[in-house]
């Protein structure tokens, strides 16, 4: 294990440890450590790597992250920022998971129901931010329309992705973009060079081969694992604009399908913005959960690899084409078409299943709207909110 390999791992490490806040937080603790205070990259390289996680599919945050480790440290770097960053969350919430599956569900029933609370006004937070941000013109309101109408009338999967492609193909000729990317150097700055690309098409294939034939495999040869890395791979691979919005991808291939009810996979949600780290270790819970018992862990750790290897082969395989395809702008009108229809997901999964199967009398709307407050008022941590709600959940349950 080289020094290099060593050192970026203890850097990511206290940073899973102490990044509470999503992927915008996680952005600015990245730039505070490796721009700031380490000096690894400039702010025109970070800024560079935040533009291409921003562009691909994926959980934004942990894309920085692997860029950043890949970037200073090659592809062990790359490895040692995930381990770090992901590993303490993916063990705190496989725990909370095996000890929610040890005891009767009615025993926890009323704290669940506070997480399930605090999941409705985290999704609403994140819906008022990202719509603000992506959808700033009419045309992309529009495109945001679309995409919550198709996801609602058509409840799959599939529906998902083919609204976010539609929506992408319609930006690339209805909209406008007043300011492209910035012209700013990364090759220079990185151990990403261009004589790297092509290992970087090996990896971009691996990708696309991946995609089609884990889902064919789990056909011919059934398998809860087989049917789980399929499930998990896709959902890391169709995911744009983070952790938030993989919840509608994951809650059509573990819900829809009764691998899980809906109220513990929303309990799950909500405890997974109690931990520090990225979201999408919230994989682990559904893994845990899904598989049960002494296979608990065994579950946990394949849907997390299969969530996350998307990640990976898509950082290590964009990075050397990045400094070309950045500046296209045809690119960037297609990205912008598929981030309105992103915010359409999340409208569309936060009216069904988690607005509907939540809220159920006042006293729920009364909750919701204060814990939104919280989030959106007072600039309270949803891991606190989190808390909170949970223990008066708990008191309401007690009390009734």
């Amino acid at each position: 294990m080289s020094r290099r390999f060593l050192e970026v791992f203890l850097i990511f490490l206290r940073l899973g440890l102490t990044s509470f806040g999503g992927p915008v937080a996680h952005i600015g603790y990245f730039r505070d450590e490796f721009v700031a205070r380490k000096k690894w990259l400039s702010d025109n390289a970070y800024s560079e790597i935040v533009a291409l996680c921003q562009f691909l599919p994926g959980p934004a945050s942990s894309q920085v992250g692997l860029a950043i480790g890949l970037s200073v440290a090659g592809y062990r770097g790359a490895l040692a920022a995930w381990l770090g960053f992901t590993m303490p969350s993916a063990i705190a919430i496989t725990l909370f998971a095996l000890g929610f599956n040890a005891f009767p569900y009615e025993s926890a029933i009323a704290a669940i129901h506070g997480l399930k609370i605090v999941a409705v006004a985290v999704i609403a937070q994140a819906i008022c931010g990202m719509a603000k941000t992506l959808c700033p013109d009419l045309i992309r309101i529009a495109l945001m329309i679309i995409a919550t109408l198709i996801v609602n009338f058509i409840s799959n999967s599939l529906a998902q992705v083919g609204a976010i492609l539609l929506c992408a193909i319609l930006g690339l000729y209805l909209v406008k973009l007043d300011k492209p990317l910035p012209d700013e150097t990364f090759n220079s700055q990185t151990n990403i060079k261009q004589s790297s690309k092509k290992v970087g098409a090996l990896f971009l294939s691996l990708f696309f081969i991946l995609l089609i034939a884990l889902p064919s495999i789990s056909f011919l040869y059934p398998s809860q694992t087989s049917e789980s890395i399929a499930s998990f791979y896709k959902a890391g691979s169709l995911v744009f604009g983070g952790g938030h919005v993989v919840l509608p991808l994951l809650q059509a291939e573990v819900v829809a399908t009764a691998q899980l009810s809906n109220q513990t996979f929303l309990a799950g949600y909500g405890a997974a913005q109690a931990v520090p780290g990225p979201l999408f270790t919230f994989a682990s819970f559904l893994g845990a959960t899904m598989y049960n018992g002494e296979l608990g862990w065994y579950g946990s750790l394949i849907c997390l690899l299969a969530i996350f290897l998307p990640a990976f082969l898509l950082i290590a395989g964009a990075l050397p084409f990045w400094q070309s395809i950045r500046h296209n702008y045809c690119a960037q009108k297609a990205l912008a078409g598929a981030n309105a229809a992103v915010v359409g997901l999340l409208i569309a999964v936060f009216y069904n299943p988690v607005w509907n199967s939540t809220v159920n009398g006042f006293t729920d709307i009364l909750l919701v709207l204060s814990a939104f407050t919280c989030l959106m008022v007072f600039k309270l941590p949803s891991w606190l909110v989190v808390i909170i709600y949970s223990g008066i959940g708990l008191i309401l349950g007690l009390l009734t």
